[in-house]
Order: C-alpha cells, then structure tokens, then sequence
C-alpha cells in the first residue's frame, strides 16, 4: 500500500510530466486557453495513459523482454523461445496500442460530446503522438515497474498530474486576459514564463518523499598507515554526533 501511496504522489509532484521532464508540451500550450477544453483534453490523455501504460507493461513483460517468451517453451512448438529478444519492437508496439486506445477516445468525444469533440480539433488524434503517453510507457520500461497493479497506478497518477498542469495553466490564462501584460509577452511569451516559474515551484516537492539521512558508519582502515587517520576521523564524527 505504502508503495501505491509513493509511486502516485511522486508521478503528480515530483516526476510531473509537464513541469519536470516538459513532456506533452504543444497540447499544453495550444488547448490551455480555456479551462473546459483543457479538463477535456487532460480527461482523454488520463484515460489513455491508464488504459496504455498497464497494456504496453504486459506487452513488456510477456512479450518483449529477453525471456519473456519462455512461456511458449512448454507447448510442441514453442522450443527454444526463451532465448528471444523482442526490445527492438517497443516503439512499435507501444505506439501501435496508443493509436488504438486514442481512436477509441475519439469516437467516444464525438459521439457523446460534439462542442468538446469541435474545441479539441486536431489536437485530440494527435494524442496518439503525445510525448507525454508515450513517455508514460518508456518510463515504465524503464523504471522496471514490478507489478500491474503499479503499471495501472502510473498511468493514472502521470495522468492526473498532466491534468494538473494543463488545468492550473488554463485557469491563470483566462485570468491573465484581463491583466496587463506587456505587449511583447502577450500571448506564448507570458505562458513560457508561468510554466517556468510553476515548474520551479513544483521543484519544492522533490524532498517529499525522501527519508531522513542514514547514519553515519564508522570508516574502516585500509591499510596500517591509515589506522591512526581513520581513528581521528571517527572520534570527530562520534563528537560531532553529541555536539547535534
């Protein structure tokens, strides 16, 4: 549970998609001028991530991965499978379950929501060459992410924290509308500048989740000569130790 807690608070504020590795950058800054086209949008790359993210992980692990065909060494013609490395198609067919799972998402907008379906645009197909979905998937491969269950908690968490940025950006760009913006910056140029100063600001949750410092060991000597050196050294650590 703890770990499920971890990997989804981490995927949202530390590892941010937008704000920490900049990825899914043109629909960022394209559908972010009003906040209901940005839910939409951040609601189908939610979506898409947590239905793409735990099928590209079985993909990986029964599939791609060197050995992960030793399942077909029990039938009459599966000897010798084990040995197969299938790596070299990961972009393929990862791409090819995202283009499957986005087209699936475009033929839901559209029939069940045509204004939203109109304000996507082009925008909406194109998240089958997201970066952000498609990195979702390479840094599960990655990260080795052990279980499907943890697959399926990334996807979702890299999600909402994709929603997150897209939403709070939407929401300070119909604000700023009405502000006073210099001209040269109006536009692109104020945008590039609130995203850096919000990515900064998300950089103060990188030391949410790391413990406290490990105890201080004692420093073995490695030869005779060191002996009297690595003595002093761990009576000053052991003094500094009681001076905290």
């Amino acid at each position: 549970m703890i770990e499920h807690l971890e990997l989804f608070f981490k995927s949202i504020f530390v590892d941010n998609m937008v704000f920490a590795v900049f990825l899914g950058m043109c629909s960022y800054l394209a559908v972010s001028k009003k906040v209901a086209t940005a839910v939409g949008l951040g609601a189908a790359v939610i979506f898409v991530l947590a239905i793409t993210v735990p099928l590209n992980w079985l993909l990986d692990q029964y599939l791609l991965q060197p050995g992960a065909l030793a399942w077909l060494d029990g039938s009459s013609n599966g000897e010798g499978f084990s040995g197969m490395d299938l790596g070299f198609l990961s972009f393929i067919m990862f791409i090819a379950t995202i283009a499957t799972m986005v087209q699936l998402v475009e033929i839901v907008v559209e029939k069940f929501s045509p204004s939203l379906y109109n304000s996507l645009g082009i925008f909406l197909p194109l998240i089958a060459v997201n970066c952000a979905i498609l990195g979702g998937s390479l840094f599960m491969q990655s990260r080795e992410i052990e279980t499907l269950g943890l697959a399926f908690n990334y996807g979702v968490s890299s999600g909402i924290g994709w929603f997150l940025a897209i939403l709070a950006i939407a929401a300070i760009r119909e604000k700023i509308r009405y502000s006073n913006v210099p001209a040269p910056l109006r536009g692109l140029g104020i945008t590039f500048i609130i995203t850096g100063l919000m990515g900064i600001g998300f950089l103060s949750f990188g030391g949410m989740l790391t413990g406290g410092e490990e105890e201080k060991k004692p420093v073995e000597p490695t030869t005779q000569v060191d002996t009297i050196q690595t003595e002093e050294a761990n009576k000053l650590a052991e003094n500094t130790k009681i001076a905290e």
